[in-house]
């Protein structure tokens, strides 16, 4: 196979059909470490947004297409067009639904990586709008479907350990690339811990069974008057419904979804971050992202009790497993932070020392880097 030169850089296609064009893994890590390595990188999302460039990264917008089904099948067949267009080097697909544009660039000869941001198959039992049997089924398929495309590309980047294992049996080019913060993106160095709020906050994705429900009826339970800022997007809803009538829904206040600089500002107000997920089969092995970037900006976290959780939290003496299904027991935490300020602010440093040791993505930057350069020298 003939080899390129050491000295020439690669043009990189990141490919999403689903993800938002700035979204944290993708675009300000991934995309942007690789044009700061030198490569020439374009992003193909389908926002509706127009095309753009930004730190050094060509983003291309196919149009946004509603419906689930719809996206699945005419926004991949945009994204498809674009990709070959575009005549990259190597593609990096970052949605499920897109294995089947990875597999036909592949069978043009072209250098494909698909990144597993969750583990579908198990996430599929979980779906909601699936009955029980139609879930089992189409996991089943998905999953063969899966390995089977993925055993033919050119590698497979997870997002965790649990997921990479999987991936080591169906391609031995699998490498970890965790979703761990950007040192020093979220760092509050600037606010003193007896100026912040009477505050916690949760920040992410607002859902059932990320325990939003549980977290509203823990600050109307929590003595005293603390308050929870609770970020990201709430639409009306039968959820939205159920937190307005919940107690606890007076002393929260529902900020919408913030930019990274309204993340960093509530972050430095809070004197607790939560990410009190339910125990489902998707979130038991995860490592979810929020959870470092409260230790990231020196917040002490409230997690779930999951034993990869408690791990870390215990290992790094950075903040208090719960029950995420009892609120009195997650009120009880919050209550706890606010009453010894200064064991919070301790545990907020130990988490704050723990993301610039181990859990950042300087260090997972090294690992894509390396992955990106023996593909490069196959091209």
């Amino acid at each position: 196979m003939l080899k390129r030169p050491r000295e020439e850089k690669m043009k990189v296609a990141h490919l999403t059909s689903a993800h938002p064009r700035y979204d944290a893994r993708i675009f300000l890590k991934q995309c942007r470490s690789l044009a700061e390595a030198g490569h020439e990188v374009h992003l193909v999302v389908a926002d509706g947004k127009g095309d753009e460039a930004q730190a050094s990264v060509y983003i291309h917008d196919v149009g946004i297409i509603r419906g689930r089904l719809k996206r699945m099948l005419s926004t991949t067949q945009k994204v498809h067009g674009k990709a070959v267009e575009l005549d990259a080097d190597i593609y990096h697909l970052h949605d499920p639904e897109l294995l089947p544009v990875g597999y036909r660039l592949k069978k043009a000869g072209k250098k494909v990586v698909f990144d597993s941001h969750e583990d579908v198959p198990v996430q599929i039992l979980d779906k909601p709008y699936l009955s029980p049997a139609a879930r089992k089924v189409v996991s089943k398929v998905f999953a063969m479907y899966e390995s089977w495309v993925c055993s033919r590309l050119d590698a497979v980047v997870s997002a965790t350990q649990f997921i990479n294992e999987k991936f080591l049996r169906i391609n031995p080019r699998s490498v970890v690339v965790c979703n761990f913060p950007m040192l020093d993106e979220l760092a509050v160095v600037d606010v003193a811990w007896s100026e912040k709020k009477d505050q916690v906050c949760y920040i992410g994705s607002i859902a059932k069974t990320r325990g939003v429900v549980e977290i509203v009826d823990a600050i109307g339970r929590t003595p005293g008057s603390t308050k929870l800022a609770l970020a990201g997007d709430l639409e009306r809803s039968a959820l939205t419904r159920i937190l307005e009538a919940s107690s606890g829904w007076e002393r929260t206040k529902a900020l919408g979804f913030l930019d990274r600089d309204g993340v960093k500002r509530t972050l430095g107000e809070s004197r607790a971050g939560l990410v009190t997920l339910h125990p489902t089969r998707s979130y038991l092995d995860a490592l979810p992202v929020k959870m470092f970037e409260y230790m990231a900006a020196g917040v002490p976290v409230i997690t779930s009790d999951f034993p990869l959780w408690r791990e870390i939290v215990e290992n790094t003496q950075c903040g208090k497993c719960v029950n995420p299904l009892d609120a009195a027991e997650i009120a009880g935490a919050i209550s706890w932070f606010v009453q010894n300020p200064v064991e919070a602010e301790i545990m907020g440093n130990n988490g704050r020392r723990a993301v610039k040791e181990h859990y950042n993505w300087g260090v997972e930057k090294g690992k894509l880097l390396d992955l990106y350069s023996r593909i490069e020298q196959e091209v």
